[in-house]
């Protein structure tokens, strides 16, 4: 059976509904943003293709054949339930802001600060998914990604959150059993971390390969696990100072060496470029960044890598 929908264009119901329910070409074309011309162009056109009168026009004033009113009355119905949907959708969309993230990051800084955010949003509720798998955002419910990297993914756009820095962590016990003096120290020490990352902190820190210490026994697939080692006694990890600001200032963790190397890649917020404007991601990704700006330990963090926060990737 042929659709007979089909062989009209729904933009056409569109502007004979408006008109139907406001019985003016001149309100309708008001409403829709045309001009009165292309609304009588497209009701007459959707006359032809129904080879049958829909509006019987007056000097002043049209009003609308039975024809016109039958079609009228079910149109007035679906436009009002498209309507409602449509609104429903949005408000639901607008109402929830999903953010993927990475675990560490979303534990050790983002969830001790989205309290304020919501609080400063009460109509905004907040998801966060720290799934591994990276989304593209959109298709799969999700509206702004913080990721770690380069700040260059296709299809989004980006803005610098915070660098990704690290230096030996340990607690206070572990640094007075060691008695942890100068870096070179460090090779009596249980060592957790990525190798070629504690290389790096070696040759910062000036320390011969001979004099540094041997590879690190432990790794993990994510810093928190790492520096979850370190926190239970189990050797020194490095960390970000950042990430771990609040375990340093209560005395769980100490740095015994201040020496601090900063990775290349860092943290963003990225998001589609289309929808950059959206209320929603645009109140998110401004308190994020001001939240960013007024952490210490981010600005420091930043001054060492050399960037800026809030800068755009690419």
């Amino acid at each position: 059976m042929v659709d007979v929908l089909s062989r009209i264009p729904v933009d056409a119901l569109r502007v004979f509904e408006t008109a139907a329910r406001l019985l003016s070409f001149t309100r309708a074309a008001e409403a829709l943003g045309m001009s009165q011309a292309a609304v009588s162009w497209r009701i007459r056109d959707l006359e032809q293709r129904l080879d049958r009168p829909l509006f019987v026009r007056g000097v002043r004033q049209v009003s609308l054949t039975p024809e016109g009113e039958r079609l009228a009355t079910a149109a007035i119905e679906a436009m009002t339930l498209l309507r409602r949907a449509v609104a429903d959708v949005v408000e639901a969309d607008q109402g929830v802001l999903a953010i993927t993230t990475l675990q560490t990051l979303a534990t050790q800084w983002l969830a001790t600060r989205l309290g304020s955010f919501q609080l400063e949003n009460p109509d905004l509720a907040v998801r966060v998914d720290t799934s591994p798998t990276l989304s593209m955002l959109g298709a799969d419910g999700l509206d702004v990604a913080l990721r770690f990297g380069s700040g260059q993914w296709p299809g989004l756009e980006s803005r610098f959150l915070m660098p990704a820095v690290f230096t030996p962590m340990c607690t206070p016990a572990m640094r007075d059993r060691l008695n942890l003096q100068v870096p070179a120290d460090l090779k009596r020490a249980h060592l957790v971390g990525e190798p070629n990352e504690w290389a790096a902190w070696f040759a910062a820190a000036a320390v011969a390969p001979a004099d540094a210490a041997p590879p690190p026994r432990l790794t993990a697939d994510n810093q928190a696990m790492e520096v979850a080692a370190a926190l239970g006694d189990q050797g020194v990890a490095l960390g970000s100072p950042i990430l771990y600001a609040r375990e340093i200032e209560r005395g769980l963790l100490v740095r015994p060496f201040a020496q601090t190397v900063a990775l290349a890649e860092g943290y963003w917020v990225c998001y589609p470029p289309a929808r950059r404007l959206t209320p929603k991601i645009a109140r998110f990704r401004d308190w994020l960044l001001d939240t960013a700006q007024s952490d210490p330990a981010v600005v420091e963090g930043a001054r060492l890598a050399g960037r800026e926060v809030g800068e755009i990737g690419g």
